[in-house]
């Protein structure tokens, strides 16, 4: 198979093939009439390009005809150089009309023609465009002038911030170096879009249109100095005129020196990081759609995208100023690039419909399935945690919640202090475990069968024991079965999964530990549920530990933990999270084995002093953890740490400084009363 860099070593570096194919007598750095198009004037030239290596076209007049060698035979020959095939036909045509030999295996030698003027394969740089002396008087916009631009929305100001000036005279000289003069007058204006070492002429009613003069350097941008240094979009015009009124309205804007240049790359990946969105805004005749289409492609790394305007697309009515001129307000255009927003994320944007809260039709409110004296623990929707270390009797505490649910109609059940609402309708109680074998699971679903003076499992009571399967198979089981459950008893009152931890991998695990988290939350909103998640972790302070642990705490409506009590026959209950309200807030309650009653038995509240104990105990280490990392912090900053660390609400945590402050916990800077300083604890 012939490749390119074959015919590139025999062809000096692709010069053989343009002098083949190009005819009249043309000079490697002087500028000629393009033939692949009706070019009337003469700014091509062929140069040796040094990061490529070989010999390339470049036309200045139009940039959609500037490439390399091979590009030229794909237009001459009506191939394209992007698709392999047709690629492949080019590498054959150069090959059998140079007679290079390469396809029949016996390559012939050709002589390297040079220009007489250049060493054969010696780098040739593309010529700079010749610098055009100039000399310009400016004047005070006229009436007229200032009424020209005004029918854009373009201001004084407007004019004055990108430096656009009225000319009086200009002078400089052809290519020829013939010297020319052009004067203004009320039917033939002038102005001009001052540079540096610059000025562009623009003569709206005049041929020619626009001329140059100065050095523009590498790459002309209008508009680029005036860029804030952050915004949120940023349109590339077909024109100067464009720009100015996009500006006048309150956009951002700037455009190159026609819409068939090729737009720098690395310009436009520096400016993805200033602004959100880079969109393309040309003309809506046809040069300017097949432009934007090819900019779009060439930039679509860079997530560039293009805006049709609502136009025609004739010479009166095709670009964003004949689209102000014609009465269109800035909202028309947000309304506009709205729209545009709407179908470049319509997917996202038809999911998220459905998320929408409608105010007219508000969401039935979530029913409490499990609450403490006021407090709602957990709710339909939501997740509800359990955690503690081992033997405290977490599993109990979680039999005696399912007791409640199971519980026949004006039967005391001891659901061990919490309240759980009666479910009248014989929803699905579902009851997962991932620890215990199946005779202790067995067991303990006979217990909790007795506690709620059940003497046969009722039917809407199932519980399975997931030891046998896979973590993954675990996770899959709770789905399908969650939905086949809530179909055939009408909902899910509850949902118990005793060691959720033994459905991932690692509990530090952070990506696998948010998608398991994620998917369960997902599932108490769809069959509208409380998820009840056991967690066999021993909590540190008011944080669970892990990554599971974290994301937990972060989703979840509730965080119990259960613990030793100091008399060591009894377990207490903490809260560590609740959404509404403070943890610390919560009473303390007590739970221990009865011998008599064969079951662990509700054991009242510790008293309110052991709540405040409790309290300052736990803000005590929060303070330290915090003031181990600084010696002094503002209120805004405590306040702000202390929701972090805690997960709490702002109001939540300006209650736990005041509490900080009446215990000595913090206190005032004497030196700076703005900062707070750990106490004498």
């Amino acid at each position: 198979m012939l490749r390119k860099e074959e015919i590139l070593s025999r062809t000096n570096n692709g010069l053989s093939v343009f002098k083949h194919y190009l005819s009249g007598n043309w000079r490697i750095g002087r500028n000629f009439l393009n033939p692949l198009y009706e070019d009337s004037k003469a700014s091509c030239n062929i140069y040796f390009d040094r990061h490529s290596g070989m010999y390339k076209m470049k036309d200045f007049g139009n940039d959609n005809y500037s490439g390399d060698c091979f590009f030229l035979v794909g237009q001459l020959k009506g191939l394209d150089c992007n698709r392999a095939l047709d690629f492949i036909e080019i590498l054959e045509t150069i090959d059998r009309d140079l007679g290079l030999g390469l396809s029949s295996g016996t390559p012939v030698p050709i002589s390297q023609t040079t220009d007489k003027r250049i060493v054969a394969n010696t780098p040739v740089e593309p010529p700079e465009k010749p610098v055009k002396p100039y000399q310009f008087r400016e004047q005070k916009f006229s009436t007229a002038e200032m009424e020209y631009w005004r029918q854009y929305g373009i201001t004084p100001e407007v004019l004055e911030h990108y430096k656009v000036c009225s000319l009086r005279e200009y002078s400089s000289e052809t290519a020829e170096g013939k010297p020319y003069t052009y004067i203004s007058s009320a039917t033939e204006p002038m102005y001009g879009y001052k540079g540096k070492q610059y000025i562009k002429l623009y003569r709206p009613f005049s041929t020619p249109r626009f001329l140059y003069g100065g050095s523009f350097g590498e790459n002309y941008c209008f508009g680029l100095e005036q860029l804030p240094a952050k915004g949120d979009t940023l349109f590339i015009t077909g024109g100067e005129k464009d720009v100015l009124s996009l500006a006048a309205h309150g956009f951002h804007a700037i455009c190159f020196n026609s819409e068939t240049v090729t737009i720098p790359s690395t310009l436009v990946y520096r400016l993805t990081f200033r602004f959100k969105h880079i969109v393309l805004l040309f003309d809506m005749d046809k040069t300017g759609r097949e432009s934007s289409s090819r900019q779009e492609r060439l930039l679509g790394e860079f997530g560039v995208k293009r805006l049709s305007l609502p136009l025609p697309g004739t010479k009166e009515e095709k670009d964003i100023s004949d689209y102000f001129k014609a009465g269109n307000t800035r909202e028309d255009f947000l309304k506009l690039f709205i729209r545009f927003l709407d179908d470049l994320y319509s997917d996202t944007l038809i999911m998220l419909k459905s998320c929408e809260i409608d105010f007219n039709n508000p969401p039935v409110k979530a029913q409490v399935i499990i609450s403490a004296g006021d407090v709602p623990l957990g709710t339909q929707g939501n997740l509800f945690g359990i955690t503690g270390g081992e033997g405290t009797g977490k599993s109990n505490y979680v039999a005696a919640i399912v007791a409640g649910c199971i519980s026949p109609p004006d039967t005391e059940t001891d659901t061990l202090g919490i309240r759980i609402t009666a479910n009248d309708s014989h929803k699905a109680v579902l009851f997962y475990d991932t620890e215990q074998s199946e005779v202790q699971l067995f067991k303990n679903v006979s217990n909790l069968l007795a506690r709620a003076g059940q003497k046969e499992k009722p039917e809407e009571l199932k519980a399975f024991c997931l030891t046998g399967m896979s973590r993954k198979e675990r996770l899959n089981a709770i789905i399908q079965s969650m939905d086949k459950f809530y179909y055939q008893y009408g909902g899910i009152q509850l949902v118990v999964i005793d060691g959720i931890a033994d459905l991932v991998k690692s509990a530090n695990d952070e990506a696998e530990s948010v998608a398991v988290i994620d998917e369960l939350y997902r599932l108490a909103g769809i069959y509208n549920t409380c998820i009840l998640c056991v967690l066999h972790f021993v909590p540190n302070g008011l944080k669970l530990r892990g990554h599971l642990g974290s994301e937990l705490q972060r989703k979840a409506a509730t965080i119990l933990s259960i613990e030793k009590d100091d008399e060591p026959t009894q377990s207490v209950v903490k809260a560590l999270k609740v959404r509404d309200g403070s943890p610390l807030d919560v009473p303390l309650m007590l739970f221990a084995w009865d011998k008599k009653a064969g079951m662990h038995t509700y054991r009242g509240e510790k008293p309110r002093e052991e709540k405040e104990k409790r309290k300052e105990r736990e803000l005590v280490g929060v303070a330290r953890d915090i003031f181990g990392r600084q010696t002094h912090i503002t209120y805004i900053d405590l306040c702000e740490q202390l929701q972090q660390v805690l997960d709490i609400k702002e109001r939540t945590a300006k209650n736990y400084i005041r509490f900080m402050r009446e215990k000595e916990i913090i206190l005032k800077d004497p030196a700076n009363q703005s900062y707070f300083m750990i106490g004498l604890i």
